[in-house]
């Protein structure tokens, strides 16, 4: 006696999806305003560069996406020009971030599949519809078959192992290039979310005009950077750091070397770190108190680029009271949690935005 049809039918539709699924690449994508970084199901994180796309102004050529480009930063001749396609965690040039979704999707591709991928991207928890829908066609014009969007917090939460389909309160901070994304989770939901639009660039943006106001020099995005990775923190040091630091004199218009220290770029970064304490303030404030001691209990957890600021976790442990901990992979907690959802989909069902 032969099976029934309806046995046969989801047997056959099995095989068709395993057999599809050697011959497509589902993807997880962390569309940074700093970094893209992709990751590829099976085979881990396959792409972690800048989100910078340098464009040739006379021809519309792309020149170069990533590593590439960031290299070009402040050095391109008058033709060609270095740009960041996301802005505050969300697509501010549309062409240039679909042309660097495209290249980096690509280059995350298996050799040899040709199905368009499945592909779930983290956004900033307060985006819009309208910002929603900008990524999604993004995406979608980048040869993606389906795109998924989940908040990036969520995804940093998962990411980072915290338990969020439990009945209990976790707190994650996930501090990006462009956003500060902070959401309190239970039951898989978030129970409280927002997103600051204060981060990682912030801090640059402080650096570069702290150089400029009081040592009239001009610098780059570039030493900014290495100025708040060296030198940057939210609390003080037990012994005293300085750097050198090169740029170009304002009056003078000719190359300079000045020494900076430690408490001076403090100071610079002061009023945006002492923005992110208060949004995470704010967000102890409004949860309901079973929540809160929850959080009391198993802590905050600091995830992203931007929270590796020196003492960071510091500063916020001494101003909540709370035990406050980093993210084992704090720089890749938001694609490594998207990249979960690719092998649970029922789970994917329950947190995406779509």
């Amino acid at each position: 006696m032969g099976a029934p049809d309806g046995i046969e039918f989801a047997g056959a539709r099995l095989m068709l999806s395993s057999l599809l699924s050697v011959f497509s690449q589902d993807l997880a994508i962390d569309l940074g305003t700093a970094n893209t970084c992709v990751y590829a199901r099976g085979r881990g994180i396959v792409v972690n560069e800048p989100s910078i796309v340098a464009v040739n102004n006379v021809t519309g050529r792309i020149e170069a996406v990533g590593a590439e480009a960031k290299d070009m930063l402040g050095r391109t001749p008058g033709n060609i020009t270095a740009i960041r396609p996301m802005r505050d965690g969300v697509i501010a040039d549309f062409d240039a971030a679909e042309k660097m979704l495209a290249h980096f999707i690509r280059k995350a591709h298996r050799p040899g599949t040709f199905l368009r991928p499945r592909v779930i991207i983290g956004v900033p928890s307060e985006i819009t519809q309208v910002e929603r829908r900008a990524v999604r066609d993004s995406a979608m014009r980048a040869k993606a078959s389906e795109v998924h969007l989940i908040e990036e917090a969520m995804a940093a939460a998962i990411g980072a192992g915290m338990p969020i389909t439990e009945a209990a309160g976790n707190m994650v901070v996930d501090i990006g290039g462009g956003t500060t994304d902070i959401a309190v989770i239970s039951l898989a939901g978030v129970v409280y979310g927002r997103s600051v639009r204060i981060a990682g660039n912030e801090l640059d943006e402080a650096i570069i005009l702290h150089a400029r106001k009081v040592h009239n020099l001009l610098i780059g995005e570039r030493t900014a950077e290495q100025i708040k990775i060296n030198i940057g923190s939210a609390a003080e040091f037990e012994t005293p750091l300085t750097m050198e630091v090169k740029g170009r004199h304002v009056s003078e218009g000719r190359p300079k070397t000045i020494v900076m220290n430690d408490t001076e770029i403090r100071r610079a970064l002061a009023d945006p770190v002492r923005a992110i304490v208060q949004a995470v303030h704010d967000a102890l404030e409004r949860i309901p108190p079973e929540l809160s001691a929850d959080i009391f209990d198993r802590g905050i957890i600091l995830t992203g680029g931007g929270s590796q600021l020196k003492h960071l976790d510091r500063r916020l442990r001494e101003d909540t009271g709370l035990p406050v901990q980093m993210a084992e992979d704090p720089l890749t907690s938001v694609v490594l949690g998207a990249g979960k959802m690719l092998s649970d989909f029922p789970l994917l069902r329950r947190i995406c935005i779509d």
